[in-house]
């Protein structure tokens, strides 16, 4: 009996990063930032307009680290300049853009999920469908003309 008294159960050994309902911190974060994302739409109404989603878009990327920061700044400004039809708004907490209220695309910083790498992801709402297979999501580490001129190319085709 004295080796059952040593003994944990699974559901009361502490995980690394997840808590007892299988979520990360960072992903309750991510929820929690949703919640109010849409909390704060309702507030707004419909008369809200695109320079509010900007405005806390531009919040969000100003809270990131440096490198993280550095890419989705340069991805904003890419977007703005060539995609206009594209709305900025926020997503689960990480900058996204919209198109007609359907979030086409987004940045996740390396940083909110302690993940090696940025990256730019699509929704099911692109236009990038292409056989039976193609990527929604593409590792951002570096800005390089080349890599912006895939980017462009991406989101144009995205929109439609």
């Amino acid at each position: 009996m004295a080796v059952k008294a040593t003994q944990t159960s699974a559901k009361k050994a502490p995980s690394a990063r997840k808590t007892a309902a299988g979520f990360t911190a960072e992903e309750r974060a991510a929820m929690r930032d949703r919640a109010q994302e849409i909390q704060a739409a309702a507030r707004r109404g419909p008369r809200a307009g695109e320079q509010d989603g900007e405005a806390i878009l531009l919040a969000k990327i100003a809270e990131m680290p440096d490198a993280d920061r550095d890419l989705a700044q340069r991805l904003h400004a890419l977007i703005t300049r060539s995609v206009p039809a594209l709305a900025p708004t926020v997503w689960y907490g990480m900058p996204a853009y919209a198109k007609e209220g359907k979030v086409i695309c987004h940045f996740q910083a390396a940083s909110k999920f302690r993940l090696k790498y940025a990256t730019l992801g699509f929704s099911d709402k692109a236009k990038l469908d292409d056989g039976a297979m193609w990527p929604v999501a593409f590792a951002l580490t570096k800005w390089t003309p080349a890599e912006e001129a895939r980017i462009e190319a991406l989101l144009k085709r995205a929109v439609g």
